[in-house]
């Protein structure tokens, strides 16, 4: 079984990133949103990312992997990265195989974070934060949608929700990442998840953070983690997007950087460089090229890259300048110091 991952920054502290639900490691890299929240996490820990056994760019499997299988995952790819000991980054249900993790393997769990996570996917009578059978049927039932436009889960998600080039990235993450067979079977085995028996045996310290108004989870499940793992801290966030990256990921990512290295995030400005002095050579290039109206083709012939690294370079610009399409960087070429006759 071949298991994807990648490893990256250089902080003095690794961090196991644990994606909910599906993923791509690859694909991950060219949406904005998502690049910047990696590499904020890669300024103050070295991040050890990875696509869950068939997913993303890991190896097919027959059927959805179960909860044990998914712990291994985590221990290969931690011992194919060199990593003795880590902190527990899940996102989602991936919270919840981090804290199964964490309470099998307590010598190499430094600390856990989840974010929008839960003890139980499906609701009862002592847990009614879950979903209801009829919900989980009905999320279900969307899935084709998802993978045909990327519409799927907009109610998690309020503020892309119109974005249209956000959903056609989504689309083709989802695509690429899995089939949708081996969506609904990872949803589906994720609905009988029910890890409440293993709280109480947590022992490293414990950041859970949720967005109080998001929809997708409700934050009742997050105040039942805390409640119920010793020592837990609980942090309710602003905004109303279920993905960590979307809406103000600052507030999340300063939260992780103040547990994880024990001081306040540091200004923003000098966590990590933005606007257009922190382009590289190349990204200034393909920047400057689509401001004068080229095409992503078109510049990867002028540069003699592929049509993809072109359009990663760029992906990468985006972030660091703060715009989110061609249109809008066009627009605000002049203010950003980008305009063709801009020193």
């Amino acid at each position: 079984m071949n298991i994807a991952y990648q490893a990256f920054g250089d902080g003095p502290a690794d961090l196991v990133f644990v994606p909910g639900f599906i993923s791509h490691i690859e694909l991950a890299w060219e949406e904005p949103y998502l690049a910047r929240f990696l590499r904020r996490l890669a300024a103050f820990t070295r991040v050890i990312f990875f696509d869950k056994r068939g997913t993303g760019l890991s190896d097919p499997v027959s059927r959805p992997p179960g909860l044990a299988e998914r712990m291994d995952d985590i221990r290969a790819v931690m011992d194919a990265a060199g990593s003795q000991r880590a902190a527990l980054f899940g996102v989602s249900d991936g919270g919840c195989l981090c804290i199964a993790f964490a309470v099998a393997h307590p010598d190499r769990s430094a600390s856990l974070v989840t974010y929008g996570s839960f003890a139980r996917r499906l609701r009862t009578a002592d847990y009614p934060w879950g979903w209801s059978a009829g919900h989980l049927a009905e999320v279900l039932r969307g899935m084709d949608q998802g993978w045909a436009s990327g519409k799927w889960w907009a109610a998690a998600n309020p503020s892309v929700a119109d974005d249209e080039r956000y959903q056609a990235w989504w689309a083709r993450y989802l695509r690429a990442a899995a089939s949708p067979s081996m969506g609904r079977g990872a949803l589906g085995l994720n609905a009988e998840l029910d890890i409440r028996h293993l709280l109480a045996q947590v022992a490293v310290p414990t950041l859970v953070i949720h967005r109080t108004n998001e929809q997708w989870v409700d934050v009742g499940n997050s105040r039942y983690l805390a409640a119920h793992i010793a020592g837990a801290q609980l942090i309710e966030a602003s905004g109303v997007d279920h993905r960590p990256w979307l809406g103000d990921a600052d507030e999340i990512l300063d939260a992780i950087e103040t547990f994880l290295t024990g001081r306040s995030a540091r200004p923003r400005t000098r966590r990590y460089a933005t606007g257009s002095e922190a382009l590289s050579r190349r990204e200034r290039e393909i920047v400057a090229l689509t401001v004068a109206g080229e095409s992503a083709p078109a510049i990867a012939a002028a540069l003699f890259l592929s049509e993809r690294t072109v359009e990663s370079h760029l992906a990468r610009a985006y972030a660091k300048l703060g715009v989110h399409s061609k249109p809008e960087l066009a627009r605000r070429a002049a203010q950003l110091g980008l305009a063709p006759d801009s020193p």
